[in-house]
C-alpha cells in the first residue's frame, strides 16, 4: 500500500528546490498538477502496453469501446461518437477509415434517415474489443492496487469533484 507523505517523489524534490530558491511563491498547486501529470504519463504508458497487444492504441480503442458499451446492435451515429469521445469530426473521421480498413468497424446506412449512416462493430471489432477491455479492466485493477480501499474511494471522490467542478465551468 501507498505511504503517506513523508515520501519523497521527484516531485517533492523539485518544490524543495523552488522554496529554496523563491520562498516568496507557494508552489503547492505546482506539486499537486506536477503529481497528476507524472501520474498520467505513467499510467498511459502501462495501459498502451496492454492495447498494443490487442493491435490497438487508446484512440481507437476509445472509438471500439464506445461502440460495445452503446449496447446492441452496437452502432451509433458519427455525431454520437463525437459527443462521447469529445474529439474534433476530422479526427473522428479519420478514426472510423483506420477502423474500417482494419475490418473492426463498418459504415451501414441509416435505416431511419437515408442521408445518413451509421458506425457498427463487425464481429472481428466485437471480438478484438472484448478481449482488449478484459485484459484493460484487469490493469487497472493492477495499478490501482497499490490503493489501499480507503484510500481508493477517497482519490476518486476528491478527483471527481475536481474533475466536475472543471467540467461545469466548461458546460456554463
Amino acid at each position: 500500500m501507498i505511504g503517506h507523505s513523508s515520501v519523497m517523489d521527484h516531485v517533492a524534490r523539485i518544490l524543495a528546490q523552488w522554496n529554496a530558491e523563491r520562498p516568496d511563491l507557494d508552489v503547492k498547486p505546482m506539486g499537486l498538477l506536477g503529481r497528476l501529470g507524472r501520474l498520467q504519463s505513467y499510467l498511459m504508458r502501462e495501459i498502451d502496453g496492454v492495447l498494443v497487444t490487442h493491435g490497438l492504441n487508446r484512440a481507437n480503442f476509445d472509438v471500439l469501446a464506445t461502440l460495445r458499451r452503446a449496447g446492441k446492435p452496437h452502432r451509433l451515429s458519427p455525431g454520437d461518437l463525437l459527443a462521447a469521445t469529445m474529439v474534433t469530426s476530422g479526427t473522428m473521421t479519420n478514426r472510423i477509415d483506420q477502423l474500417q480498413k482494419q475490418g473492426l468497424v463498418e459504415r451501414i446506412s441509416n435505416p431511419h434517415d437515408g442521408r445518413s449512416v451509421l458506425i457498427g462493430l463487425t464481429a472481428q471489432g466485437l471480438a478484438i474489443v472484448d478481449r482488449a477491455v478484459t485484459d484493460h479492466v484487469a490493469n487497472q485493477h493492477r495499478l490501482t492496487s497499490m490503493l489501499s480501499e480507503e484510500d481508493f474511494k477517497m482519490l476518486d471522490a476528491l478527483l471527481a469533484r475536481y474533475l466536475a467542478a472543471f467540467e461545469n465551468q466548461i458546460e456554463n
